[in-house]
């Protein structure tokens, strides 16, 4: 089976995550040395090639023919974007996919133009990648690969799959394949000259925040835009109170009647009038002074483990934080999305 020079380097990808063995403070960087390495190299490659190519390809090209090339390869990846649904078990937006590849072929005159959003037809991003998250594969170390930039083990291997499926590197015609695919890679990186000011701007360290961006990124993706919230590193996890609790004895009711010297407890103390109960606690029979827990009996113990559970359980986020979330994530800059490998499943549209 041919192999495109694409999935050799993703290959590489993977080679360098299984035997690097370089660490640091990030848990999710590993290789962070080598990958800062790497990441110099394609910012190289990029100021002296691609910028300047891209920006050539801005000014002489209308705005009206760029969306046309934008639109044309994004209708190529509807079709892969639907194998992907399919694969996640996603039927609507399976045959969501197949009916726009069908009308943008047709009445946008092999995808020139982008119809059937007009009509209704949401546009989907799913990737390899993004499947094997859905099975449960995880991210596996961050990497930063040659000419391709950031990704992830899963990723690589997923992007791997996209190569070899991909219509485009797939022409037996080796001219047309290497045209449309050096265009594509010329578009796509076009569309993000203005949205690069944002990482020249917003980050005191470009490697960092892009690779946080990517992972972000990627898990919002993953989970359609809705993922869990992760939980602080000195923050416990959840405990279920029948969990923490099991073994422990129950309280047991105080049996109902008067010991000897023993007042009943009416809810004085609580500013309620003496002889009244509380309002709820009609049913409850009075329990006398002389019949509260003591120290060391088992409702003691069952109150203390009562206390220390409520103690434990992490409180509920705040409203605040959620939305900043929601804002990073909405925020997240389409910078060197050329990099990221959800763009090149994901219709480009100015």
């Amino acid at each position: 089976m041919k192999i495109s020079l694409l999935s050799k380097f993703a290959l590489f990808g993977i080679v360098l995550a299984l035997t690097g063995c370089a660490t640091n403070g990030d848990p999710r960087d590993p290789l962070e040395p080598l990958n800062r390495g790497i990441y110099r190299f394609n910012d190289t490659v990029d100021e002296a090639v691609m910028k300047p190519v891209a920006k050539g390809y801005k000014a002489v090209l209308p705005n009206p023919v760029r969306t046309g090339v934008g639109n044309f390869f994004s209708n190529i990846d509807d079709a892969l974007i639907a194998v992907n649904n399919l694969l996640q078990f996603k039927f609507s937006q399976a045959a969501s996919d197949v009916a726009r590849l069908i009308a943008n072929t047709t009445f946008g005159i092999g995808g020139l133009f982008d119809v059937a959003t007009s009509f209704g037809l949401e546009k989907h991003n799913e990737d390899f990648g993004q499947t094997l998250g859905y099975w449960g594969v995880g991210d596996g170390p961050f990497l930063m690969l040659p000419f391709l930039g950031p990704s992830n083990v899963r990723d690589t291997v997923g992007l791997a799959a996209y190569y070899q499926l991909d219509p485009v590197w797939n022409l037996s015609h080796v001219p047309t394949r290497n045209t449309l695919g050096t265009l594509r890679v010329i578009d796509h990186r076009a569309r993000l000259l203005d949205a690069e000011k944002v990482l020249d701007e917003a980050a005191l360290d470009p490697y960092t925040f892009l690779r946080d961006a990517y992972i972000q990124h990627r898990r919002n993706l993953i989970y359609d835009g809705n993922p869990p919230r992760e939980l602080l590193e000195d923050e416990p996890a959840p405990v279920k109170k029948a969990e923490a609790a099991e073994g422990s004895l129950p309280a047991p009711r105080p049996p109902a009647g008067r010991a000897s010297g023993g007042v009943p407890f009416t809810g004085a103390s609580s500013g309620a009038p003496t002889g009244v109960p509380l309002a709820g606690t009609e049913d409850v029979k009075p329990q006398m002074v002389s019949e509260a827990p003591m120290v060391g009996s088992p409702e003691k113990a069952a109150i203390e483990t009562e206390k220390k559970l409520e103690a434990a359980a992490p409180a509920a986020p705040i409203a605040e934080s959620t939305a900043n979330t929601e804002t990073q994530t909405n925020e997240m800059p389409a910078l060197l999305a050329w990099l990221f490998r959800s763009g090149d499943a994901a219709g480009w549209q100015e």
